[in-house]
């Protein structure tokens, strides 16, 4: 059984409200149609773009990070103070490359600096031109390997180990003096977390 309700009768004073014309009803329709799509099309833009920034950040990232032996360029200045690695200005054809596994990380440095910067770059580094050792190849076999380098060229060839205690880097460096106005300098820093 179900129960009608009486239909209410329209108060005495009250006029009765006209229909809405074909004018109003397109513009209201149209107003409806424009908040729907600011609030369904602006953050849907939103979430395709912050979508492709990411993936292309992402991309650049595994570039950079897939990267094996030397990168030409600087290596950022966090990367230059963590391995305590000083790159004097100026210098030129600079390149770096950086290792990092649960036991050491490395980072691989190479430079052609002034023979006036020379001194003050070892100087930073905690040592002296004193301490290289001609003849002295301090860079082993599998560092070589990894970035390439060759020292069995003209020299004189110089080498120092400069040995510090964890977790601050042991750096390894190696200069090329057949230039004296413009050595080459290799640098290993290595240090253990």
């Amino acid at each position: 059984m179900t129960v009608s309700v009486p239909r209410q009768t329209d108060s005495p004073g009250e006029q009765p409200q006209p229909g809405e014309d074909r004018r109003h009803k397109i513009r209201r329709r149209a107003l409806t149609l424009l908040i729907i799509v600011l609030l369904i099309g602006v953050p849907a833009g939103y979430l395709v773009i912050s979508a492709n920034q990411s993936r292309n950040s992402g991309k650049d990232k595994e570039e950079k990070y897939s990267a094996t032996g030397l990168s030409e360029g600087w290596p950022s200045r966090v990367q230059r103070r963590i391995y305590q690695v000083p790159i004097p200005v100026p210098s030129y054809k600079v390149a770096y490359y950086e290792t990092n596994n649960w036991r050491t990380s490395r980072l691989y440095v190479q430079f052609e600096t002034t023979d006036e910067n020379l001194d003050p770059f070892l100087k930073s580094m905690g040592v002296h031109r004193d301490g290289l050792k001609k003849d002295d190849i301090t860079i082993n076999a599998r560092d070589q390997k990894i970035t390439g380098w060759d020292f069995t060229g003209s020299g004189p060839w110089y080498g120092l180990v400069h040995k510090q205690k964890d977790p601050a880097p042991t750096k390894d460096v190696v200069v090329n003096l057949s230039d004296p106005e413009h050595p080459f300098v290799y640098v290993v820093s290595r240090t253990t977390p």
